[in-house]
């Protein structure tokens, strides 16, 4: 006789899933993860127009947490004036199957009017 799994015996703050999501969620994190995936290097301000509605001060936190996750790398230049680009670690890139799998759920799944 198998053992069936029971809620009341289980914790999510005990998961991988739970992991996963305290590294990725949040407003802009997976906008952020998805910029650098499709498009590789990319500095700070180019990051702030592409994804056009988070503020500067947003923006630098939400990179400083990628960054003391082990999923963004910051390059700094030492130059006048500063150049900073941000690209993925690779552990920031092991998660790009899971992003690619929400891309393609969200193209095969969007409502079209």
């Amino acid at each position: 006789m198998s053992k069936e799994c029971c809620i009341k015996d289980a914790s999510l703050k005990e998961t991988g899933f739970s992991y996963t999501m305290s590294l990725i969620q949040g407003k802009y994190k997976m906008f952020i993860l998805y910029a650098l995936m499709e498009y590789k290097v990319v500095r700070f301000n180019e990051l702030k127009k592409y994804i056009g509605s988070i503020s500067y001060k947003t923006l630098s936190r939400t990179l400083k947490e990628l960054e003391a996750d082990g999923l963004v790398h910051r390059q700094e230049y030492p130059q006048i004036p500063p150049k900073v680009e941000y690209s993925l670690t690779d552990r920031g890139k092991s998660l790009m199957p899971i992003l690619d799998s929400m891309c393609e759920w969200g193209d095969n799944n969007r409502i079209r009017p």
